[in-house]
């Protein structure tokens, strides 16, 4: 019980994200992952199509 106290005290001490700045923090987050997924599609593109051309 003394572990579940301790952890409803320390909660008490965090300071959560105002719901503007979780919504910031999110669109960061999901327009990253956009960009990464493109440059990773592009890049994995580009390496088959030069390993088909050296196949063939």
């Amino acid at each position: 019980m003394n572990f579940l106290r301790s952890v409803k005290e320390e909660m008490k001490l965090v300071s959560w994200p105002s719901k503007k700045q979780l919504r910031h923090d999110s669109l960061v987050v999901i327009e990253t992952a956009i960009i990464f997924a493109l440059m990773f599609f592009i890049m994995d593109t580009a390496i088959q199509a030069l390993i088909n051309l050296v196949i063939r």
